[in-house]
Parts: structure tokens; sequence; C-alpha cells
């Protein structure tokens, strides 16, 4: 029979590409990734946590990457996992006013105002 362990091997089979998995928005075990740029940076880590919270308030599981680690190396992680969307959050964006939304399916990125993003991947997932 088909178990679980069948099901998530053929939905990685059918949705990866060289840098990792792509989870469809249907199954993925987190919504969003939350990547801090400058972890340890007062306004840094409190957007982060802000957005967390407001995710999660929304009904929505994020996974937030504060680890002291480059940005590179952050990235890589995030489309390895293959969580279907990564906010990045960093101090210059944040001078702007600004987080960076991006798709994992087509990499596509969109600055935009953490309600923004907040209330755009709450659109994706229908909450």
């Amino acid at each position: 029979g088909i178990g679980v362990s069948r099901l998530l091997g053929a939905i990685i089979e059918a949705s990866h590409d060289d840098r990792g998995i792509i989870w469809p928005e249907g199954v993925t075990p987190f919504h969003a990734g939350i990547v801090n740029l400058r972890q340890g940076d007062a306004a840094t880590d409190a957007a982060c946590e802000g957005l967390y919270n407001a995710l999660t308030a929304k009904g929505l599981e994020p996974l937030y990457d504060d680890r002291d680690e480059r940005a590179g190396g952050k990235f890589a992680t995030m489309d390895l996992i293959g969580l279907p969307w990564r906010i990045t959050v960093g101090p210059r964006g944040l001078d702007k006013g600004v987080v960076e939304l991006t798709s994992r399916r087509t990499g596509n990125s969109e600055e935009m105002s953490v309600d923004a993003a907040v209330d755009r991947v709450a659109q994706i997932y229908g909450v």
C-alpha cells in the first residue's frame, strides 16, 4: 500500500531541483522561512520575532533561522529544506521599511513591508 513515507518520497521526487526539495504549499512542514541576516542586531531581531508572532497569530507555522551564520549558508539551508516562501529580514531593508519575500519555486523576490509580507503569506494559504 501507499504509506506516509512512500507518499513523501513521491512528493519529493516530483517536486525538487538541484538545490533541494520544493514543498508544494499544501503539504509543506512550515509555511514560510524567516531568515535573520543580522543575528544580534536589536532591530533585526525584533522585526523577525514580530514577523514570527504575526504569522503564528494567523495560524501559520513559520521556521525562524536565527543561527549566527552567513547569509549564503542560511539561504542554502532554506533552499535545501524547500519551504515554499522565504522572508529575508536585514538592517538595510528595515532602514527602508521592507523585508524581502521570495518564492522557492520561481526564485522571484519582492520587497514589501512586514505587514504586507504577513498578509501575502496568509493570503497564499487562505487564512
